[in-house]
């Protein structure tokens, strides 16, 4: 299992999202309550990055093209347009950063 270094954990606030390089596709990770959750950042509606585009609300992240809802902490595709959800990365925070565990993805 690869680690992908995302940032230092200061650098997000709650309600916080940024995208993160991976290996084979872009990681969108979101701060909720305190927590790190990182699925994969390309809306499965439309190609439209969540990470850098979507609107973080709670545990919801919506896409801004088409209104597409996911939850952050599985990755479950919450309404229509979008009927495919995204896929789900751990994440681990060490030492004040936070990495996104490649490879542990359902």
């Amino acid at each position: 299992m690869k680690r992908i270094l995302a940032c230092a954990a200061e650098e997000l606030d709650d309600g916080d999202t940024m995208t993160v390089p991976g290996d084979h596709e872009a990681i969108a990770l979101y701060k909720v309550d305190g927590e790190f959750y990182a699925t994969s950042d390309v809306c499965t509606h439309e190609k439209w990055s969540l990470g850098e585009e979507g609107d973080l609300d709670g545990f919801e992240i919506t896409c801004t093209l088409h209104n597409a809802r996911f939850d952050v902490r599985d990755g479950t595709a919450l309404c229509f347009p979008a009927t495919v959800n995204l896929r789900r990365y751990a994440t681990l925070v060490e030492d004040g950063k936070v990495y996104v565990l490649a490879g542990d993805h359902e």
